[in-house]
């Protein structure tokens, strides 16, 4: 009986530090109250809370630092990559700014070398005021989009450039790294040079296989996180 209530002790917990977490009564980055603190808000053992602290880092609603503490990670946001993330954000309610950092002719000699005359995009994503992505994308300078270091982007969007030049993606690949800021990116996204980062790059391709969107973004781990679906097993 004993062991029951201590689960369903710990059942509550979870869900009543969850519902904080996602409704943003905790923020992004904030740090949980200590284990001693914690037993005495919910008045339950501290093995009780360290259980539970240890499934709320299961759902990776939180992240825990031996000798630190346990901080918020979940932003609560599903990001949609069809409409792109500024918008998903910005519709989960987010407070998200987009800094144009550039549109020129050319780009890096590898994708030209891959894919042909590309024009690059590049720009900083804010959330709540901070950088948390530099985005670096590559377009195919073929008609309207050839023309973007002078036009500039539709609503200052890349999603409604390509479809106004009529460049529809219907599939892609994409590969995902950790790597070090270099100094430059760094500088743009406020941090230490040297600092992990999420490095995603994502290629999508139109219905005849050309290229539509060659894109590199930098994202803050903390801030960010990839979920792969897959067809089940058969």
């Amino acid at each position: 009986m004993s062991e029951q209530v201590g689960r369903s002790k710990r059942s509550q917990l979870v869900a009543e530090i969850a519902t904080e977490i996602r409704t943003g009564r905790l923020g992004h980055g904030e740090r949980l109250p200590g284990e001693n603190q914690l037993a005495t808000r919910y008045q339950v053992s501290r093995g009780t809370v360290r259980s539970a602290l240890a499934e709320l880092q299961r759902r990776e609603l939180i992240t825990t630092e031996t000798g630190v503490g346990s901080f918020v990670t979940f932003d609560g946001k599903e990001l949609d990559q069809q409409i792109g993330w500024a918008r998903a954000l910005a519709e989960g309610g987010a407070d998200v700014g987009t800094d144009l950092l550039g549109i020129a002719t050319g780009g890096d000699p590898a994708v030209e070398e891959q894919y042909g005359p590309v024009v690059t995009v590049r720009r900083l994503r804010r959330a709540g005021g901070h950088p948390v992505s530099i985005e670096v994308s590559a377009l195919p300078a073929v008609g309207a989009l050839a023309d973007l270091p002078t036009t500039g982007l539709v609503d200052d969007s890349i999603t409604a450039t390509l479809r106004a030049a009529g460049r529809q993606g219907v599939g892609g690949e994409q590969w995902i790294s950790v790597e070090p800021l270099d100094a430059a990116d760094a500088a743009l996204l406020e941090r230490t040079p040297g600092e992990l980062f999420l490095r995603a790059i994502r290629v999508t391709r139109d219905q005849n296989g050309d290229l539509v969107e060659h894109v590199v973004s930098l994202l803050d781990p903390q801030r960010f996180r990839f979920h792969l679906s897959f067809p089940a097993a058969r």
